[in-house]
């Protein structure tokens, strides 16, 4: 017999937990409202509060015998065709750590896309499993990358066939979409598991007209952050599995060994309630986003000095196999201008915020959740953004390397280069030093620089310039890029 999609089991037990005016001499301190600062309360709303319950000892009692959270993830892992689910609140940045702990351990390699967000560089560097770095798919004139291919992995396990698995991300911040299924029977071909981090892409299980994904296209592992493209808040993650390559026990230990013992309820609710609405309405909701983001990129393709990336653009033979419309990604080359500065801009002039920015590119993520209203409200500020471009032309120039000189050498292991010993030089020194920090253009958070690279004048060269134009570095030690952390010398 199917599972009851109508149910949403946290949701219906907070419901409960209400009803039966529960009193907690328990955390959290401020007791359902009562302590909260009222000023607080004003700006936040009681509901926020009310949400606010412990997992076990409110939503559930303390040995979980109600089983809420159990069966709210057998309705996610049902609704997506997976064989178990595991809800995340510490974000996916935690759950793809404990994805890549259930496949590798310290001393060990796995295959990573070296495109990989930086919570899986904290990854490498917290377990000191090794990386076999395998190159993205780069399109040298757009200035861009994509996921790299099912031959790059191929490569890769070739040269290294002791590698416990691979790890890709697909799709990416600008929706790229890598080809999963031949990357995951290049994996299974040798009995090695496939880790997805398919953050970007929670909405991809339910319409037909978006890239496949992770899961169907016969994934081990994916990993998906439900508030990125879903209805879920901030901090809400999934973890999904299937097959006998990994023990779901396996998985669940290395999750608990890394997540918080006191889960913020509301994320479980907002999980809960994403997989209830997409299962019942999910293929409108998204096929309306779709339709709506259709005549949106019409609309912003236009305007004079925008070009909005499509299909056409990143598709194709030594770029992405497949291409998400709602991520919308505009090529502002032609306006003389940078995507920082065309960023600030829009925020300062129309209260309106992009997505990503970058040397020559913004991107206005669309959801189920965008209407005629916002859209409209977007496709005016950024005419009025192209009427203003020559007060926005003086922006400082990004040098940007060309994709083989993006590349340095791993000198030392991510960990070993972190945790030793270093010392802080000024950029102008740094050329030839061994990186002991990561070095993070955000968003979209892919690190140009990782603990152990040696560092090169064009990356260098890359990130100051960057930073005069508006690039933020936020883990970087000095955000300005004035000096570098680097591995002391004897």
């Amino acid at each position: 017999m199917g599972l009851n999609h109508d149910e949403a089991p946290v949701l219906e037990a907070l419901a409960r937990y209400h009803d039966a005016d529960e009193l907690g001499f328990t955390p959290p301190g401020h007791k359902q409202a009562r302590g909260a600062d009222p000023r607080a309360r004003a700006v936040l709303g009681d509901a926020v509060f009310f949400g606010d319950v412990l997992a076990n000892g409110g939503l559930d009692d303390r040995l979980a015998r109600g089983g809420v959270l159990e069966r709210a993830e057998s309705l996610m892992a049902d609704a997506v065709h997976a064989e178990h689910t595991f809800f995340s609140t510490c974000g996916s940045s935690l759950s793809v750590k404990a994805a890549m702990l259930v496949v590798t351990c310290p001393g060990n390699r796995l295959l990573v896309g070296r495109d990989a967000h930086k919570s899986v560089i904290a990854g490498l560097i917290l377990s000191g499993v090794e990386p076999v770095w395998v190159e993205p798919q780069w399109d040298a004139s757009r200035h861009i990358a994509h996921p790299p291919s099912a031959a790059a992995y191929d490569k890769a396990f070739t040269e290294h066939p002791d590698a416990d698995g691979a790890l890709v991300t697909s799709p990416t911040p600008y929706g790229a979409a890598a080809d999963l299924a031949g990357i995951a029977d290049v994996c299974h071909h040798r009995g090695k598991p496939l880790i997805v981090d398919e953050a970007w892409g929670a909405h991809l299980p339910f319409h037909d007209g978006l890239p496949s994904w992770a899961m169907d296209a016969g994934a081990d592992i994916c990993v998906t952050s439900i508030h990125k493209m879903g209805s879920g808040l901030e901090q809400g993650s999934v973890f999904h599995l299937q097959g006998d390559l990994i023990d779901p026990a396996e998985l669940a230990s290395r999750a608990d060994l890394l997540g918080t013992t006191s889960p913020n309820v509301l994320l479980y609710a907002g999980i809960d309630a994403w997989r209830r609405q997409m299962v019942q309405d999910g293929r409108k909701l998204i096929g309306q986003a779709l339709d709506l983001a259709g005549r949106t990129r019409s609309a912003i393709e236009a305007i004079g000095g925008f070009h909005v990336n499509d299909a056409a653009d990143f598709c194709g033979p030594h770029l992405a196999a497949d291409f998400d419309p709602l991520p919308v990604v505009i090529d502002i080359r032609e306006l003389g201008t940078t995507g920082y500065r065309a960023a600030d801009w829009l925020r300062a002039h129309h209260h309106v915020d992009a997505h990503l920015s970058d040397h020559r590119r913004l991107s206005a993520q669309l959801t189920h959740a965008d209407d005629e209203e916002t859209t409209s409200r977007l496709v005016s500020a950024l005419r009025d953004l192209a009427d203003h471009a020559e007060i926005l032309r003086d922006a400082p120039r990004v040098v940007v390397p060309a994709p083989a000189d993006l590349r340095m050498e791993q000198a030392q292991l991510p960990r070993d280069a972190y945790f030793t010993q270093h010392s802080t030089v000024p950029v102008t020194e740094a050329c030839g030093r061994i990186a002991a920090e990561m070095i993070t253009p955000y968003p979209p958070g892919i690190p140009a620089v990782l603990p152990g690279e040696r560092l090169t004048e064009p990356v260098l060269q890359y990130l100051a310039s960057g930073v005069a134009a508006g690039m933020f570095l936020p883990d970087a030690a000095d955000q300005r890029l004035k000096t570098v952390r680097v591995v002391a010398e004897d």
